[in-house]
């Protein structure tokens, strides 16, 4: 039943690894053609440190882009904080009135430093209001502060 001459060749076991490469030519990680120039070390270690040289350079490129993003953000951040502090100075300045969004109101500092909001324009006062005139400014529907 053996008979050496019609078995086909014992195959390798799948744990052991072929003592050779079986797949086709243009796979093969080394040369299988004579006319293939010899493998280099030097130029393959040039080609390795070359290729570690642009991975590095395109790593620092796109971590400096973020980078950029990160202080845009943290500028973005300060000016919301900003405007939130201003707001909430605008919603706690004194005021007589009910406070209408889409109206304008005159923001007056008292001699004390306390704010508070009138009606009157200075040129209602005809440019001689009782406080120092610190700005006019209109309420917004989402209840922010616009300076006019």
């Amino acid at each position: 039943m053996n008979d050496p001459k019609t078995s086909p060749p014992p195959q390798p076991r799948k744990a052991e690894a072929a003592p050779y490469h079986r797949g086709p030519a243009h796979s093969s990680p080394y040369p299988v053609s004579r006319l293939a120039g010899p493998i280099d070390l030097v130029e393959t270690a040039r080609e390795i440190a070359a290729a570690e040289q642009i991975v590095g350079v395109r790593t620092s490129a796109k971590l400096q882009v973020i980078a950029e993003q990160i202080r845009a953000l943290q500028e973005q951040a300060r000016r919301v904080l900003e405007e939130a502090r201003s707001d909430h100075e605008l919603h706690n300045a004194r005021c007589g009135f009910r406070r209408m969004p889409g109206k304008t109101y005159h923001l007056y500092r008292k001699p004390g430093g306390e704010l508070e909001f009138s009606l009157l324009s200075p040129a209602d006062w005809r440019q001689r209001p009782p406080n120092a005139f610190v700005g006019s400014y209109r309420l917004e529907p989402d209840m922010s502060w616009t300076r006019l």
